[in-house]
């Protein structure tokens, strides 16, 4: 089954008409999308982009052996163009299913928002999905009837607008290490250049080009997700978000707490919710700092928030603030539980990402105490950070790769 994308963007595209914003402004060459639409194996097409037979053309395809058009969502981008000679557009009632004389057959998914998504089942049974902007499949994971989802060759969804509707499919077994999943509906308020595809690899995703023509059930190099993540910056840098975001399109994530709560401190109340209500709902918290547990069993992934927060733990535990006891036997003691906690970053088998602060860079502190936490949590930072595939840095809410 061939499919050619003659749009990736969302209905109103990208960039658009009149906006000096930014992000409209890096939208050239191959980062300017036309709202989303796909042409399939010649005689269906999906969702109308503006000016359709040129997008056709462009991409050396045809719309005359068009016999079926579909529409998935509400439109509110530029007038729909509807060329001469193609059907008129129909969107298919929930649950229902087409059978085309070309052997493919559709069937019209429930989605949990205004919209329908399609699951198309190509003649040689290669199946792909699509869903509109900002909606997820109804229901968390199963089929219609009670049946489960079956699993797809390709995805093509709103990767960086739903990423749950991708964590729901990856947790219904529909989604798999083989899947190529496919961003869709870019637009305005996502993120430019090289940092989209950074950000999609994350997710195990990835966008292409308008135009972009793939075979359905081909091999592809999904890309490569890594297990372990070190997301390093100041204060309010944005690292607690770059660290959510990077799990945001899997299951059952446990968000490993290591702050604790502090009686009579209603700040510190106020920051611990608002981390919490950013996360997901299904994702599970666990106030602890005994890590190497959760690291050595097996289990769904693990967001670490933060390093520097179980490393004042930790030095409060070796009293490490006393300067006597620190010579006594303090700094070894540290030291043998900064690397039980590196060995079992190395072994551990669960996808992890894990957050720490980067003081280094800021003002020397003034106490003996202040001095000795900096330094060892640049030496936590380092020691963690060589266990991971994945480095980040995150300054003024960008985060840069650092491995």
């Amino acid at each position: 089954m061939e499919l050619t994308l003659l749009g990736t963007g969302e209905p109103a595209g990208l960039p658009r008409p009149d906006c000096p914003c930014a992000r409209c402004a890096a939208a050239t060459g191959a980062e300017a999308r036309a709202a989303t639409a796909l042409l399939v194996d010649g005689t269906l097409l999906l969702d109308l982009t503006p000016g359709p037979a040129f997008a056709a053309a462009r991409a050396g395809q045809s719309l005359s052996g068009v016999r079926q058009v579909l529409l998935s969502h509400p439109h509110d981008g530029p007038a729909l163009e509807v060329p001469v000679g193609l059907p008129a557009p129909v969107r298919v009632p929930d649950r229902q299913e087409l059978a085309l004389i070309s052997g493919h057959r559709v069937r019209a998914m429930a989605l949990d928002s205004p919209g329908t998504g399609y699951q198309v089942t190509g003649p040689g049974g290669e199946r792909l999905l699509y869903l509109p902007p900002g909606t997820a499949l109804a229901g968390a994971g199963a089929g219609e009837a009670g049946r489960h989802i079956p699993s797809y060759d390709m995805v093509l969804l709103d990767v960086l607008g739903r990423p749950d509707a991708l964590a729901r499919l990856r947790a219904a077994g529909s989604v798999g290490p083989a899947t190529d999943v496919l961003a869709v509906h870019l637009g305005h308020d996502g993120v430019p250049g090289p940092e989209l595809h950074r950000r999609l690899a994350a997710a195990g995703a990835r966008a292409v080009p308008d135009g972009t023509t793939l075979s359905v059930g081909a091999y592809h190099a999904v890309p490569d997700v890594p297990r372990r993540t070190l997301v390093l910056g100041g204060a309010r840098s944005g690292k607690s978000v770059e660290a959510e975001r990077r799990l945001a399109a899997f299951p059952g994530v446990v968000y490993v707490a290591t702050s604790g709560s502090r009686d009579g401190d209603p700040e510190w109340g106020d920051r611990v919710a608002e981390h919490r209500d950013r996360r997901p709902a299904s994702w599970r918290t666990e106030e602890t700092c005994d890590l190497v547990p959760l690291l050595a069993a097996d289990g769904p992934p693990l967001l670490i928030d933060c390093l520097s927060l179980w490393l004042t733990h930790v030095m409060d535990e070796v009293e490490a603030w006393d300067d006597t006891l620190w010579t006594k036997g303090g700094a070894d003691r540290l030291k043998e539980r900064v690397g039980a906690l590196t060995e079992a970053v190395r072994g551990t088998r669960r996808r992890i990402v894990a957050v720490s602060n980067e003081v280094g860079s800021g003002v020397v502190p003034a106490t003996p105490a202040g001095r000795r936490f900096r330094d060892e949590l640049g030496r936590l930072n380092a020691a963690f950070a060589a266990e991971c595939e994945h480095v980040l840095l995150t300054v003024g809410g960008i985060a840069t790769p650092l491995r």
